[in-house]
């Protein structure tokens, strides 16, 4: 049995997935629900609420639980610097966390992550810590990809691995092959939103005739433990209003969210999720 696990939790799904298992395994949990981002469900699990610059009660409170693995799940918004109220670890920590985003969200996260590992944490990733959420390499549902959507998938990865590289984002939508869209800040929701409220119908499918692909891929330069990608029920309902054929996603590195729902969901409307071998 994996010793307690010290689950910091942002928003979404994805922490209430993860402490969920751990109470179903047997698995020893404490929860740091960071302050304004963390779901009320999170207030089930025994744990503390800490600010997102409160550095030194988070480990703080994480050793008294006698943690021994650390595992960060969720959204975190980037903050406001300048707004945060760090306690006194957090006040040192901050002009280097303000250097690092400079360069990225991935160069961000590993910085935090240093502070954790200079104190004896392990570091668990959420795939590590639940295992069931990652998607596997073909299909998932009912409908898979044709020929006809063969290029845009092989576009769509290669847009989604580039901006990686930069540190942008995670997700890129082709049609045709012609870019839709790229994913930055806003994230995946956001930008399939946008094309489905500003992309003319002419360039991209819809409901009765869907094209186009949105895929996910980590950054090659990416902490694998931290913020690899997910897709979920949003993630297609969104897909279909944005009129695409599919989903996908690099296999062993993209966390399905309620699979069942998901897979559900994408056979009623009509849309393949698929998971292809890592290059």
């Amino acid at each position: 049995m994996p010793g307690r696990l010290g689950l910091i939790a942002g928003g979404g799904d994805l922490p209430l997935q993860i402490a969920r298992h751990c109470v179903e395994t047997g698995r020893p949990l404490f929860v740091v629900r960071l302050r304004g981002f963390a779901d009320p469900s999170m207030d089930a699990f025994p744990g503390e609420v800490v600010g997102l610059a409160e550095v030194g009660r988070c480990i703080r409170v994480l050793k008294q639980a006698d943690c021994e693995a650390v595992c960060l799940a969720g959204n975190v918004a980037r903050p406001d610097f300048a707004a945060l109220k760090p306690d006194l670890r957090g006040m040192a920590m901050l002009p280097r966390l303000v250097l690092e985003a400079r360069k990225g969200d991935d160069a961000l996260l590993r910085a935090v992550l240093d502070e954790f590992r200079k104190e004896g944490f392990a570091i668990e990733g959420a795939h590590e810590a639940r295992s069931d959420l990652v998607l596997g390499a073909g299909p998932l549902g009912r409908h898979a990809p044709g020929p006809e959507h063969q290029a845009d998938i092989r576009r769509a990865l290669e847009i989604a691995r580039r901006i990686g590289e930069l540190d942008i984002g995670q997700g890129a939508v082709v049609c045709d092959g012609l870019v839709l869209a790229v994913e930055a800040q806003e994230g995946t929701d956001a930008m399939l939103r946008r094309v489905a409220e500003e992309v003319a119908p002419a360039l991209r499918g819809e409901a009765g005739r869907r094209r186009g692909v949105l895929a996910k891929a980590p950054k090659p330069i990416q902490e694998t433990r931290v913020d690899l990608p997910t897709i979920g029920p949003a993630t297609v309902r969104g897909a279909a209003r944005a009129g695409l054929a599919g989903l996908v996603g690099e296999a062993g590195r993209t966390l399905v969210l309620d699979r069942e729902g998901l897979v559900a969901l994408a056979d009623e409307l009509g849309l393949f999720v698929l998971g292809v071998e890592a290059t």
